[in-house]
């Protein structure tokens, strides 16, 4: 296998965007990734652009983002595995290098959601589950991880104030994040009294609509050693699933299958393993969903989570730094652009431009992007 580098990363602030279109956020982080890799973009060989459907009128994205960074006439991809879209992109882009087909890829992953209310928000997320037999039954978002909540707080005694030290670990670090949507702290005590969403979630437990774009620039070991001053390689690859529909799972909903697996891999293929990981980017769409990716990955013990971030052990200067770049519930969560805006925030920190919320000697980091209701999981570990 050949080695495979990010060698430019970039991101459009995430935020309500009436703005501007999905092309032109698309650019806003594809023109800072070209320039952070100092190449041009006649030098990109393919694209990979990464959305989840049904958020706007444009039919395969990909033919009119590509057209508009000209990047025509080499291949463009349509990528789509809801919010996990861009993680899968980076595997895939991954793919197109090994296999000697290209040297540099670019992966573009965007999403422009305020245009629709939330309620059509909500619909259109829900029908990431079974149209049949699921969401016509009122399963949104909120109401699917709130039954996660449910049951993990039920078997392992997890709290609603660890759930809420969660959003306010999140909200702290987005403001050291010029990025992140939200720019104010919040404390247990606003999370505790916000708005029931879906019990026991409410509604600073969820993360919320948000438009932006994140583009990483991958190449082959040869061109990364030519023109890279510091690159960050993709050491591991780890990607799963699980039944669309919760009864097809196995499980005692208390964790998420596809993130072991995908973690099993990524762990084996990296050739570490969780005590190894200096800082960690997770898929927090809800504060549960954080805590349960702190045991799913390793990080901790089944049933532990929440007490690990009760003990602030993943904050800066903790056991495993996790989201201090405010993670999902803070920094946003335009859903294609999650995957690789978490990876473009591991590159920053390995190599040592993360400003006030850089880990010291960082060496490893791990990115945990998850699709819908946990069907589809990628995990992406990068090393200096």
């Amino acid at each position: 296998m050949r080695n495979v580098a990010v060698i430019g990363v970039g991101q459009s602030k995430f935020a309500r965007r009436p703005d501007a279109s999905i092309r032109e956020i698309a650019f806003e982080a594809f023109k800072e990734a070209v320039e952070d890799a100092q190449i041009t973009r006649e030098e990109i060989q393919a694209s990979l652009v990464c959305s989840a459907t049904h958020y706007d009128k444009q039919r395969t994205p990909a033919g009119i983002i590509a057209e508009y960074l000209g990047l025509n006439p080499q291949p463009t991809f349509n990528v789509e595995a809801v919010c996990a879209s861009s993680g899968v992109g980076v595997r895939i882009g991954w793919s197109f290098i090994n296999s000697g087909l290209h040297d540099i890829v670019a992966v573009v992953g965007f999403q422009k959601m305020t245009e629709l209310s939330s309620a059509e928000v909500q619909e259109v997320m829900g029908r990431s589950g079974d149209v049949m037999w699921e969401s016509p039954f009122g399963t949104t978002m909120p109401a699917y991880f709130a039954l996660y909540a449910q049951s993990h707080m039920q078997k392992h005694g997890t709290t609603q104030e660890q759930m809420a030290k969660v959003a306010v670990k999140n909200h702290f670090y987005a403001t050291k994040n010029p990025k992140a949507m939200f720019q104010e702290e919040i404390t247990i005590e606003d999370v505790l009294k916000s708005r029931i969403i879906a019990s026991p979630l409410k509604r600073y437990d969820c993360c919320a609509n948000s438009d932006g774009a994140a583009c990483l620039i991958l190449a082959s070991e040869d061109v990364a050693a030519k023109i890279a001053d510091k690159p960050v390689w993709v050491a591991g690859l780890g990607l799963a699933s699980s039944p669309m529909t919760l009864t097809g799972r196995d499980t005692s909903y208390d964790s998420f299958d596809c993130t072991v697996e995908a973690a099993k891999q990524a762990y084996r293929m990296a050739g570490v393993g969780p005590d190894d990981v200096d800082l960690a980017e997770v898929h927090d769409c809800f504060t549960i969903t954080e805590i349960l990716n702190y045991e799913d990955l390793g990080f901790c013990e089944r049933g532990q989570g929440g007490k690990l971030v009760e003990e602030e052990q993943t904050y800066l200067g903790g056991k495993i730094p996790v989201n201090i770049d405010g993670g999902l519930l803070a920094k946003g969560h335009p859903v294609g652009a999650t995957g690789a805006s978490q990876i473009r925030t591991l590159v920053k920190q390995l190599r040592g431009e993360a400003g006030a919320t850089q880990v010291e000697e960082a060496k490893v980091g791990l990115a945990h992007n998850l699709g819908g209701i946990g069907m589809y999981c990628a995990v992406t570990i990068l090393k200096t």
